[in-house]
């Protein structure tokens, strides 16, 4: 990248100068051509670029101006590649908040956003309408398709701007240190919080990515959760986008994801280990063989050992499955490549000692600190741990995002200051071995505090999900009786037969495991509740919920 690159969006014209006519994006429609196969509409770098320069001009000309906050709520398509790169092009922030959290958990989140303008398909601005969201801050609103609720349409929009455009008129250049995004979290371990990212923490996402995973102009992409998809034009790669429901990973159709690998010959996918493991049980019953497929990155949660073991079998010799370590606030921390995790980590894994996330990627540093639920207000050497001994993880680095929108609170929890920079501390726990290694072992909240142990979730649990039977489990700590008493919850494979027999199984693992002999309550749950995003975060305040309400019955 040069130094006048600032932006993500500031790659796109030099895209379209050198290979204007090279596809940016194949987008499914609902058609099939004579031979069954699904009909994409293909976009090139030069209409991307060409869309996104009217839709910044044209935003400015309805009074969407640089700085303004609007709420997008658009579907994966070539209209949301267009509007997003228009409005980094515009220094316009979108907000992007998951429909999957719901009418009451998306007004909360445009309530403590406080958007000006609202751009979004029709149904989003009947709820917008009909809710109320955002009565009293939003000014300009933009309809994306169909039917129309609002002052605007997209195509209004592109054609004053591409007026605009021809008198020469276009927004001046955004800046790195200009607020690019606010992306709210999943709300899985709490109420979802609004991330602001700058342009530079997104420009060093994609320099780390691109470093991490050695990618190269050319490649093809899958990514089937759509905001990776943005940093595509920037790698200069070609994004296929999957037929699938976004909000519902998990519930994907194997072959909409093995039939594009194949017919594009896609070298790099993007997937939550949810969606791999379906993915992953459906090739391994098929054998099926993807040889173009390099490497899948996959985030949202521990890549189970298993679903690894699946994927190594469909993938070429060179191909990989990555799982780099990160959170919405900080992305890329760490990374493991996955045969490495099966080959040299994961009979640790099954003795308890967390999982292996990696060595910290580039630009990024890593601390474990003590344990506490309370702000810190600066950093201090006396907070680091020694390797070897668990704490919180905290990490510093261009990519690591410094404050939540509107939210004091929970920024003075999750932020240290050192001098000039930002510590974030995680809510994970974990601990750092002798060479630099970072282990996970779940998050802070979800820790067991009994009386005289501290119990983590992460190895704990991985010592039961040996047992052939378990799916996942979930160590939870029910109040029952008035007293905290620990208790597997587990989700079993399908077909697994006799729970009595499991259970008994369990116990004998809990009864030789010094980690574990505390755990005496071992309860079949028949699917875990999942984050909204990756359907691969487990709903633990929920399963403990439940295990009260079955212990009062």
């Amino acid at each position: 990248m040069t130094t006048a690159t600032e932006t993500v969006a500031d790659v796109l014209p030099t895209m379209a100068t050198s290979q204007p006519n090279v596809t940016a994006m194949y987008v499914p429609t609902k058609r099939r051509n004579a031979d069954g196969q699904l009909v994409y509409t293909c976009i090139s770098y030069q209409e991307l670029d060409r869309r996104s320069d009217q839709i910044a001009a044209g935003l400015h000309a309805v009074g969407i101006e640089r700085g303004h906050r609007a709420a997008l709520m658009v579907r994966p398509s070539a209209e949301l590649f267009a509007l997003t790169f228009g409005m980094f092009k515009a220094g316009v922030v979108p907000v992007m908040i998951d429909p999957g959290l719901g009418i009451r958990g998306l007004g909360r989140c445009i309530a403590r956003a406080k958007p000006s303008a609202f751009i979004g398909i029709p149904v989003a601005h009947a709820a917008r309408l009909t809710l109320g969201w955002g009565r009293s801050t939003i000014r300009h609103t933009v309809n994306v398709g169909g039917w129309g609720l609002a002052k605007h349409t997209l195509q209004q929009v592109e054609r004053i701007g591409a007026k605009r455009v021809a008198e020469g008129h276009r927004p001046m250049p955004t800046r790195g240190n200009e607020v690019a995004a606010v992306l709210f979290t999943s709300g899985s371990t709490g109420p979802p919080k609004g991330v602001v990212y700058r342009h530079r923490n997104f420009l060093a996402q994609v320099e780390a990515i691109r470093k991490l995973f050695s990618i190269e102009p050319g490649e093809i992409d899958l990514p089937t959760f759509p905001m990776f998809a943005l940093f595509d034009p920037a790698l200069g790669m070609t994004t296929v986008l999957p037929d699938m429901d976004p909000t519902r990973p998990a519930d994907v159709d194997p072959r909409n994801v093995i039939e594009p690998i194949e017919r594009f010959g896609i070298t790099t996918m993007f997937g939550s280990p949810a969606l791999l493991n379906t993915v992953g049980r459906f090739g391994e019953q098929h054998r099926t063989k993807l040889p173009t497929l390099r490497r899948v990155i996959a985030a949202g949660a521990p890549m189970p050992g298993q679903t690894l073991a699946r994927w190594h079998q469909m993938l070429p010799a060179e191909g990989d499955v990555f799982p780099p370590y990160g959170a919405t606030e900080s992305l890329p921390v760490a990374c493991l490549a996955g045969r490495d995790i099966l080959g040299s980590t994961w009979h640790d894994t099954e003795q308890g000692a967390g999982v292996c996330v990696g060595a910290p990627v580039p630009d990024i540093e890593i601390k474990v600190i003590q344990i506490t639920d309370e702000p810190i207000a600066s950093f201090s050497d006396g907070l680091e741990l020694l390797d070897g001994e668990v704490g919180e993880i905290a990490v510093r680095g261009p990519m690591v995002t410094e404050e939540y929108l509107g939210d004091e609170r929970s920024t003075a929890l999750a932020k240290i200051r050192d001098g000039d920079t930002i510590w974030h501390r995680m809510g994970d726990l974990g601990w750092r071995d002798a060479s630099g290694r970072l282990w996970f072992c779940g998050r802070k909240s979800h820790r067991v505090t009994l009386e005289d142990e501290t119990m983590f979730t992460v190895p704990c649990e991985k010592v039961f999900d040996t047992h052939p039977a378990v799916y996942r489990s979930a160590l939870v700590a029910p109040s029952i009786g008035g007293v905290r008493r620990p208790t597997l919850c587990v989700e079993l494979e399908p077909g697994s037969g006799d729970w009595g027999k499991i259970e008994r199984e369990l116990r004998e693992i809990a009864r030789t495991h010094p980690k574990l002999t505390r755990i005496d309550t071992f309860v079949q749950h028949p699917g875990f509740p999942v984050d909204i995003r990756h359907n691969a975060k487990i709903g633990r305040e929920k399963l403990m919920h439940w295990v009260e309400s079955k212990a009062g019955r």
